[in-house]
């Protein structure tokens, strides 16, 4: 950002002349709703997160097809899934730790740069071994997405604007994993599995120039340090905090129910009693949208209800579509998806950033240990998720989920005790 477009003065001998008591507040130098920069810093985090859930869940939707195109079971095809969210979840501490050292936009950009890059080379992998490890190192490249712009908002954005704006994030979250899904969907039902995640990996190559074009210089990043040593002792303080552990908890729990049903539900409605085409199981995934809506609304609910509230009403809603996703009736069972998905980016946008504003030190850590928890559950859901369903069907996929969100209620009414204790120990 040029001293013109922040208003500092291009004179040295100005600068130095102006005494502390004369800078403008940090708050005052943030971004807020209708604030300079935030509209461009807005749209370039959403459309990263266009671009790094295309292309992290890009085979999701397809995993038929690449059961067949392979001949090996869908416990075998959903690994192109695993690998993928397993790589972003062991090595979004490491990217973390770089953006504490080289800036979270510089992550961002070429962590962006180089999954785009493996993303088209994806269509070519000549076996399942070689597709999944593509899909490994791509989710690697990943990691440097989500924790870097979780503490850049944190960084760059007044407190009360911060629900809202990681909402926005989400909330492009949620369209890159809808349009990744709609798309690969139809374009594989006339090309082939191939060509869709081709597509995927071209979508992302705009999204990233875009977000490069667009995203505002950081004005309060610091530099940190890169000894192992002090990365190590921000992560033991972030794990000793009781809110923190438990927020990581959350994420991973409604990220397993997540992963389970959408990397399992394109079998389910592809065979009988629905038998639909791979473009209309493509579209299914229109649901997202909700996740948009509800992810954006995120701040509203926190305001309502408040975080416990918020959380109880987003794993609510989680459990009331698994059940309703069981029935034998197709609009019934969207229903169930649009809640679970509902549910889902409500929970997830809230425990995220109460992550951003409970750490007072090494946000990208606190940040990056939230994203890591959040995508191993991703990962065990679409594995066990998967098993599960090879073992007992959907209504197995089904009891996993459940089992996840009753875990999410018991983490959560533990903070309502907790917060009640401490509550009485100030009072007495």
């Amino acid at each position: 950002m040029t001293p013109a477009s922040t208003g500092a003065s291009t004179s040295v001998g100005a600068v130095a002349s102006v005494s502390s008591a004369a800078l403008p507040p940090v708050s005052a130098t943030r971004m807020s709703p209708g604030g300079p920069g935030y509209r461009r810093m807005s749209l370039a985090l959403f459309l990263a997160g266009v671009a790094t859930f295309a292309l992290l869940y890009s085979t999701q939707a397809l995993l038929p097809l690449i059961s067949g195109d392979f001949a090996v079971s869908a416990s075998d095809a959903s690994w192109t899934v695993s690998a993928a969210t397993g790589g972003l979840a062991l090595f979004v501490l490491p990217m973390s730790a770089l953006s504490e050292r080289f800036g979270r936009r510089t992550v961002m950009t070429v962590s962006l740069a180089v999954a785009v890059t493996l993303g088209l080379l994806v269509p070519f992998a000549p076996s399942l071994g070689a597709l999944v490890a593509l899909r490994a190192l791509q989710g690697a490249a990943l990691a440097g997405l989500p924790a870097s712009a979780t503490a850049y908002l944190a960084e760059e954005v007044t407190p009360k604007a911060l629900v809202t704006a990681i909402g926005l994030f989400v909330a492009g979250n949620s369209v890159g994993g809808m349009s990744g899904r709609v798309i690969t969907g139809w374009v594989a039902q006339e090309w082939g599995w191939r060509v869709a995640v081709g597509a995927i990996g071209l979508l992302a190559v705009v999204c990233a120039v875009a977000f490069r074009l667009l995203l505002p210089a950081p004005r309060h990043f610091r530099p940190g340090s890169l000894r192992p040593r002090v990365l190590a002792g921000t992560v033991r303080r972030h794990l000793a905090n009781p809110l923190l552990r438990r927020l990581f908890a959350i994420g991973a729990l409604f990220m397993t129910v997540f992963g389970g049903v959408y990397t399992v539900i394109g079998y389910r409605l592809t065979e009988a009693p629905f038998s639909l085409p791979q473009g209309v199981v493509g579209s299914v995934f229109l649901v997202y949208l909700v996740g948009t809506v509800s992810a954006s609304a995120a701040g509203r609910l926190v305001g309502r209800l408040g975080r416990r509230g918020a959380l109880y009403a987003g794993g609510g809603t989680t459990a009331v579509g698994l059940v309703l996703s069981l029935a034998g009736s197709l609009p019934v069972v969207l229903l169930g998806l649009v809640l679970i998905t509902a549910g889902f980016f409500a929970g997830h946008a809230v425990a995220s950033s109460a992550v951003g504003r409970t750490a007072d030190e090494g946000r990208a850590q606190a940040a990056a240990l939230y994203q890591s928890a959040y995508y191993v559950g991703s990962s065990a859901g679409s594995a066990v998720g998967a098993m599960a369903f090879h073992a007992g069907g959907w209504a197995g996929t089904v009891a996993v989920g459940l089992v996840a969100v009753a875990g999410v209620a018991a983490i959560t009414l533990a903070g309502t005790r907790a917060a009640a204790r401490a509550a009485v120990a100030r009072t007495a």
